[in-house]
């Protein structure tokens, strides 16, 4: 297949806008346009994408490290970047096993050359589209034993999932397949924060064929139902569990997170 067929420069992709966002490298001219038309209508994006990506570690380094997770399951990873999930989890407890799930072909291009685990774990990667959540968890089943407690990753991820009904069947789907005592961490933009609206309308006019759907930080945390949200709840990405500060609560930024636990009974 040539490359542009695989890996199309035409048009940007949703993963290539945010590693630039990130100060990354693996994006094209398509993505950094569209990246920086977003960016000069909404400034806010930026601080918003980094803030997610630092939730990442904070979110993991909890799990793994206070919870003794040991697999991790990571859909709609996106590019690799500095501290990815496996790099975190496998810091804390080197046998932990981690699967990636991505559809992009450049993604996943970029996984396998670069996402290489400790030997005492595991790392894999499953190109699949989060609508299939069936498809994906028999994937991992390769990997990852589902009866035992697996932390599920969804960044940055439902908010794509224009649909209500279709972004809880999936999350239901997945939580369904988890043991107790098993964690689902999310994050999402959130309409609770002025910019998000401008934010979506510009990333929806952006080019890219990927539509943005913000939610409330209350139809957010209905994603959660019949699970047990951690404190402090679904929030602002930086006020997720900070880093103590001498300067006070951090500011809120666009994407809004939640982490929960599947009731052990």
């Amino acid at each position: 297949m040539p490359p542009e067929d695989r890996f199309p420069t035409d048009r940007p992709v949703s993963a290539r806008v945010w590693d630039y966002w990130l100060g990354g490298k693996n994006h094209y001219e398509v993505d950094r346009a569209a990246g920086e038309r977003v960016a000069r209508d909404v400034p806010a994006i930026v601080p918003a994408a980094r803030s997610d990506r630092l939730f990442l570690g904070r979110c993991v380094r909890h799990l793994a490290g206070d919870e003794g997770v040991r697999q991790f399951l990571d859909v709609g990873t996106g590019l690799p970047t500095v501290d990815n999930t496996h790099e975190i989890a496998q810091r804390v407890a080197p046998e932990s096993r981690v699967v990636y799930v991505d559809n992009d072909p450049l993604v996943l291009a970029h996984a396998r050359a670069l996402l290489a685990g400790a030997p005492e774990g595991a790392t894999d990667y499953i190109d699949a589209d989060v609508h299939d959540p069936g498809h994906i968890l028999a994937e991992a089943a390769r990997t990852l034993d589902f009866d035992r407690p697996v932390a599920l990753m969804m960044l940055a991820l439902l908010h794509f999932v224009t649909d209500d009904g279709e972004a809880r069947r999936i999350v239901r789907t997945f939580t369904d397949a988890l043991a107790p005592g098993s964690f689902v961490a999310v994050s999402h933009a959130c309409l609770d924060v002025d910019a998000t609206r401008a934010a979506a309308d510009a990333w929806n006019s952006s080019g890219t064929p990927q539509l943005l759907r913000a939610r409330t930080a209350k139809e957010i945390e209905a994603l959660f139902d019949g699970l047990e949200l951690l404190e402090p709840g679904v929030v602002s990405c930086p006020r997720w569990r900070p880093e103590p500060s001498p300067w006070g609560e951090p500011q809120e930024t666009m994407p809004f997170c939640g982490v929960a636990r599947k009731p052990l009974s």
